[in-house]
């Protein structure tokens, strides 16, 4: 009998090509890998030609699928391809590692003790109806081991000396025996890292696998076993299977649940949380997939990601950035530039000194966005079937890389589009995040920002006991959500989320929700800060052909009880709190004006010159009542030019003329430029300041008109020079008196050398 130990790197193309070497001159009876136990059911899987990596064996708790845990495989993976070779030569596979159930049962007790101990801080509503949960905490990433060996072979960093002696060989049978020599001398010298829990969790993993392998012994005689390299001298010494059973006994178990999921290079990191990750997966695929000149066709590669953002990268700058980076090599004595050597060159010759192309080059090349696929057997849990068939329906193909996406929604295609990505959101699942626009395009369009994880996986399992299609699934956690949900926007911004995701029932529920919670609220901020969403619904909701009377009716209700609280929730405020209230003052004023709703409009506008009129009004509410009703025409411009003048009088209290100036003018600087009635009002109250008024008044102008923006202010400054600021001290026409104005006709016709019809005078007269 005969075990052959293949200390590996994880991910690591040149480990991949050594390993399939030994593995064709050695032909194995078995092959043993490094991999979960519990992903044995899915290695016909992992053979299949529709399988395509990099992709992932995702485990998960049964009853708590939030605790789950990957094991990724890109192409240039040495298990991977062990599998491969196994399955194409008819050769049994096993997977040695710790079964999974043991660590997610440790997982999942301390994820419940923390959900139990901080239900309201690991799981809330937060205003955009979205419940949020804690995620499983990355392990904390130690030293490398590697670094020791590195920095003594005159390395900055293990990474580099690995990819030096290992990675960049195309084929060596014979580095396994180096490895397993120096990985031996490291764990003899080098301090244990990591905590008690830490270091149980590793013991065990090895005694595990070195049962699997005694195991495997009593049925096959010549035996490949493919795991990390530091675990080599562990599985190599002389544990009795006594021992190692007394170290497994009594550990805890939960079930789990095994499948495949698409995977993505930027998971591979090791900067993604993933401790087994590697630096620059695109760069080890490339070695892999590349058999000749790997050099030159990464510099192809990098000229034409630059040619495609309109820089220069010509077929010279490639020539001169492969020699710059194979004269660096040689100078560092090595046999073939590394990312090192290649990104130096790049950055020198390319990018032109300038580290800003640099960032794209790592993000694309570098790292990469490639997403794997699994086969359509691969098993799933109903809601994550009809997810991906509504995606091919719709033809939305989930991909890594972010990408806009603008809808039409008066295309029937698009609307459906919609709907997925709202009902997805609902479940917490944001592929698609809806960008604010200024509707240049319109009401009927949505611009969408995607970019797919594959951790939305684990999410739709989870998902999956709320029903088994998505729109079953997102209805009824969307009524959950709005039964746990106890402020009033928390609501209605469900309530807008149900109904642009096409949810007519959750809708519904959500809005008999925010009735009865509205009812029992005499909070009269939450219920302003409820009006504008609602508004949005009720303005917009037809558009996207949703039923909207119910929520007219709230908004009609909120609006009387927002009329008659509000003078009330504006005694005595100060200073933080009077400009929180404007905000909220502002956006009802911009929701109702949406709304176009004549009744609503008045009963708004009659509130608002109370509170202008109200005494003991903080300066700043009640500048800007006076502002909004000026600008809805609902206050005449000599009325406001009065008020103008006596908050900021010479007998006024400085402060509050100050607060009632920034109230009435902040952010005021476009309808300065183009109302001329309101440039007016301002521009005759500064003109007839004395000197010493204006002295006292200068101060809170100036801290106003700093808010403008500069274009703002020199185009106010030109139209007052130009005597375009008009006059507001007009009489209003009804009391101008025609018979007196007729009398001066007959002197302006001499005047002007015109014959006047003195039947003319009587007409006008009469």
């Amino acid at each position: 009998m005969a075990v052959h130990l293949f200390g590996i790197r994880h991910h690591g193309p040149g480990s991949a090509r050594s390993l399939l070497a030994s593995l064709r001159a050695l032909k194995p009876d078995a092959v043993l890998v490094e991999g979960p136990p519990e992903g044995e059911q899915l290695l016909p899987l992992l053979v299949n030609e529709a399988m395509k990596p990099p992709v992932a064996i995702l485990i998960y708790a049964t009853d708590t699928p939030r605790v789950a845990t990957f094991f990724p495989f890109a192409v240039f993976s040495p298990e991977w391809q062990a599998i491969q070779y196994a399955s194409g030569h008819a050769i049994p596979t096993r997977f040695i590692d710790l079964p999974q159930s043991h660590d997610l049962a440790l997982a999942e007790e301390k994820y419940k003790s923390e959900i139990a101990a901080a239900e309201t801080s690991l799981q809330t509503t937060d205003p955009t109806g979205e419940e949020t949960t804690s995620q499983p905490h990355a392990t904390a990433v130690r030293e490398d081991p590697l670094n020791w060996l590195a920095r003594a072979a005159g390395f900055s960093e293990g990474e580099s000396w690995w990819e030096h002696m290992v990675e960049h060989r195309l084929e060596s049978r014979d580095i396994f025996a180096a490895i397993t020599e120096a990985m031996g001398h490291l764990r003899q010298e080098l301090p244990e890292q990591g905590s008690e829990e830490e270091l149980l969790r590793e013991a065990r993993r090895e005694a595990h696998m070195r049962q699997c392998i005694r195991a495997a012994e009593k049925e096959f005689k010549n035996i490949a076993v493919v795991c990390g390299a530091w675990h080599v001298p562990a599985l190599r010494n002389d544990s009795s299977a006594r021992d190692d059973a007394a170290l497994l006994k009594g550990i805890s178990k939960t079930k789990v649940k095994a499948t495949c999921i698409p995977w993505t290079h930027a998971r591979l990191q090791w900067k993604s949380g993933y401790r087994a990750g590697v630096d620059s997966p695109g760069w080890y695929h490339h070695l892999w997939t590349v058999k000749d000149k790997p050099v030159v066709r990464w510099m192809t590669k990098v000229a034409r990601l630059l040619r495609k953002e309109d820089l220069d990268a010509s077929s010279a700058h490639i020539i001169e950035a492969v020699r710059l980076a194979e004269t660096l090599a040689a100078v560092r004595d090595r046999p073939l530039p590394s990312l090192t050597e290649l990104n130096e060159a790049s950055i020198a010759v390319l990018c032109l000194g300038n580290d800003l192309p640099m960032k794209l080059i790592h993000e694309k090349l570098i790292v990469g966005d490639q997403l794997g696929s699994v086969p359509p057997e691969t098993p799933t849990v109903p809601l994550q079937q009809d997810v991906s068939n509504e995606q091919r329906r719709l033809r939305l193909k989930p991909e890594t890389g972010s990408r806009s996406l603008d809808l039409d929604l008066r295309n029937d295609t698009d609307l459906s589009r919609s709907h997925l990505l709202h009902r997805l959101n609902l479940l917490g699942i944001a592929w698609g995040k809806q960008e604010k626009t200024q509707r240049a395009k319109g009401t009927f369009h949505e611009l969408w920002n995607l970019a797919w994880e594959p951790e939305f996986e684990i999410t739709l399992i989870e998902r999956g006991a709320w029903g088994n299609t998505l729109m079953l699934a997102a209805s009824a956690y969307a009524k959950h959500l709005a039964d746990q949900a106890k402020e009033l926007p928390a609501l209605t911004n469900l309530i807008q989320a149900a109904l642009l995701a096409q949810l007519p029932e959750a809708a519904a529920h959500t809005i008999g929700r925010l009735q009865d919670e509205g009812a029992l609220s005499n909070d009269v901020v939450q219920l302003m800060a409820t009006l504008p969403s609602l508004a949005s619904v009720v303005r917009y909701g037809n558009v996207r052909k949703t039923e909207v009377s119910l929520v007219e009716q709230i908004v009609r209700g909120f609006v009387a009880r927002v009329c008659i609280g509000l003078p009330i929730a504006c005694i005595s405020l100060d200073d933080d709190v009077a400009r929180t209230m404007i905000q909220y003052v502002s956006e009802v004023n911009t929701a109702l004006g949406m709304l176009q709703d004549e009744e609503l409009a008045r009963e708004w506008h009659d509130v608002l010159h109370k509170l202008a009129s109200q005494n003991g009004l903080h300066g700043l509410l009640a500048g800007r009542c006076v502002h909004l009703l000026f600008k809805a025409s609902s206050m005449s411009s000599i009325e406001t030019a009065k008020r103008l003048s006596l908050a900021l009088s010479v007998g006024v209290d400085p402060v509050y003329s100050a607060a009632w100036g920034e109230g009435f003018l902040e952010g005021s600087g476009t309808l300065l430029i183009h109302d001329e009635t309101m440039l007016g009002i301002v521009d005759e109250w500064v003109s007839n300041l004395s000197p010493d008024h204006f002295t006292q008044q200068l101060a809170g102008l100036r801290r106003t008109f700093a808010t403008f923006h500069g274009p703002e202010r020199r185009q106010i400054g030109e139209r007052i020079a130009r005597g375009q600021a008009r006059t507001t001290t007009e009489l209003p026409a009804e009391a101008f008196d025609a018979r007196r104005g007729d009398r001066v006709l007959p002197l302006l016709a001499q005047l002007l050398g015109l014959t006047y019809n003195r039947s003319d005078q009587e007409k006008s007269s009469e």
